[in-house]
């Protein structure tokens, strides 16, 4: 089963401006092969206050997402250390 990938409007304005073009290509990469083929898989469930959404580690960088039905929601790509403090305001 494929997934359809859907963006915030904030991950393509904000979060990936501030990301070099080396590891924007590795993360591209691993939203593509990962994401759109098992979410499940390789993404790992968050708790408490963000319960129902999922993360994907890719280096320093986290890739939040929600699964609904046949759609995988991006709401951010944001580096490890600021990633829960602003996926917040986006949720």
């Amino acid at each position: 089963m494929s997934f359809e990938l859907k963006y915030h409007p904030d991950v393509r304005a904000v979060d990936i401006p501030l990301i070099n073009s080396k590891l924007r290509r590795r993360i591209k990469k691993a939203i593509e092969t990962r994401l759109i083929t098992a979410p499940h898989q390789y993404g790992e469930p968050l708790r408490k206050t963000l319960k129902g959404y999922w993360k994907l580690r890719v280096g320093d960088y986290r890739v939040v997402f929600k699964i609904v039905e046949s759609e995988v929601w991006i709401l951010g790509i944001i580096h490890r250390k600021d990633v829960y403090k602003k996926i917040k305001k986006r949720v």
